[in-house]
Formats: C-alpha cells, sequence, structure tokens
C-alpha cells in the first residue's frame, strides 16, 4: 500500500488533501471522536450544546470557559503532516488543503493554499462594530471577551447550528473536483456537509488515511488504516 501511495503522489500533479482533527493530534491537539476525544469527556453540558450557536448566546461565559480551556492551541507546533503537505506544496504537487480543524497550523508550517472550513480561531470579530482580533486577545481576557466598543467579541469559528462560508465552501469544491488525487486523512468523515465533499471529487485516485474505518473506504482506491504519521514518514517526495 506505502509503495503504492508513493507512486501516486510522485505521479501526481493536482493533489488535494482534505484534512480533520486526526492531523493536529500529534501536535497535542484532542480530537472530537476517539475514545479520548473532547467529546466522551464530562462537562456540565455536553461538548456539542456547548459549541452551539444558541449557547454561545444564551450562555457566553460558560461557552468561553470551555473553549479557552479545549481551543487554546496558540503554542502548538505543526505536525509531521502539516511539514510533508508544506513540502508537497513546495513542489508544486499539492494545489490545496480543505481542512476541517480550526488551529491554524497549516499556515504555521507555511502552506498557502488553505481551506478552513470551520474557520480558526486566530480570526475573532467584535459582534457589535466588527473590529477584528487575534486569537490572544480571546484567550488572554479574564472571562468573556470585550471589544473597545463595548460589544462581546465572537471567534470567527462555525459553532453548530451556523452555516459554512459560501465562499470557501465553492473554492474548496472546484479544488476537490479538479484534483487529479483527492487525500484524505484524519478524518471519520462523519461530520455534515464537509464529509459530503469527497462526492465531488471526479480524478483518478482516492486515497483515506484513517485509524479507524469510514463510510467513503469502499470508494477509495487505496484505504490505510493507521497513524498519518507513520504513513507520511515512509513517503519519499521526488521533485
Amino acid at each position: 500500500m506505502i509503495d503504492e501511495l508513493n507512486k501516486i503522489i510522485n505521479e501526481s500533479n493536482n493533489i488535494v488533501f482534505f484534512g480533520g482533527a486526526g492531523v493536529s493530534t500529534e501536535s497535542g491537539i484532542p480530537d472530537f471522536r476517539s475514545k479520548d476525544g473532547l467529546y466522551n469527556m464530562k462537562y456540565k453540558y455536553p461538548p456539542e450544546e456547548i459549541l452551539s450557536h444558541h449557547f454561545f448566546l444564551k450562555n457566553t461565559s460558560e461557552f468561553y470557559r470551555f473553549y479557552k480551556d479545549k481551543m487554546n492551541c496558540l503554542d502548538k507546533k505543526p505536525s509531521t503532516c502539516h511539514i510533508f503537505l508544506k513540502k508537497l506544496e513546495d513542489c508544486g504537487k499539492l494545489k490545496g488543503i480543505v481542512t476541517q480543524n480550526i488551529d491554524g497550523l497549516h499556515q504555521k508550517a507555511g502552506s498557502k493554499c488553505v481551506m478552513e472550513l470551520h474557520g480558526s480561531i486566530h480570526r475573532n470579530y467584535c459582534m457589535k462594530c466588527g473590529k477584528l482580533y487575534g486569537g490572544k486577545v480571546v484567550f488572554d481576557s479574564k472571562n468573556i471577551p470585550i471589544c473597545d466598543c463595548g460589544g462581546i467579541i465572537k471567534p470567527d469559528v462555525v459553532l453548530y447550528e451556523e452555516p459554512l462560508d459560501n465562499y470557501t465552501v465553492e473554492k474548496s469544491i472546484r479544488a476537490i473536483n479538479n484534483a487529479d488525487t483527492l487525500i484524505v486523512a484524519g478524518t471519520s468523515l462523519t461530520v455534515y456537509p464537509a464529509s459530503s465533499f469527497i462526492n465531488y471529487f471526479n480524478g483518478k485516485h482516492l486515497v483515506i488515511i484513517n485509524k479507524d474505518i469510514t463510510k467513503m473506504d469502499n470508494k477509495a482506491n487505496i484505504v490505510i488504516h493507521d497513524s498519518i504519521k507513520n504513513v507520511l514518514d515512509k513517503i519519499k517526495i521526488q521533485g
């Protein structure tokens, strides 16, 4: 499988990478649905409830208590996968990264064409005046982060009950549709609508790398149930 994947990567000229939480677990950021993930931890409210639009509006202080405790990854460093993708982009093979993560580690690794489906912790805005803030302002705040104008600062991340950004969706679908190889890694493909984007792929090679089985395994040319690091450490990029 590894030899075949190595051959596909080195023969492809338009690769798109579609990644989920598993891309960043090596950086020390917990995923959501594994046995040690956020959704299996015990809180006063379920994480799915806390990370919803209505909860943010009605229980803003409790939202930020959880958010600042569990979503602060400002000090995290890029993983093997982030660095590998940067190298793949540098040699002209990787044309785009579609990510469900909000940690900004692809950009920290130096990747340029990154489509963040669920937003980023590094972008925040005042709900009253629209002023923009970086992540440090939010995570360093004592309770609810407040703008200079007195408005509440909200992270530019997609909460449950909120739609994805149309421009990002269209750009992601277009990239996937035009790719000759689509590598899907570190995602259970259970989060809708992001998981449905795979259906727009019309290229030659669909590759899935994930520790667990996904609902798209039967449609892939290559399926590897292993950690992303173990797989990518064996890939030798030519060119």
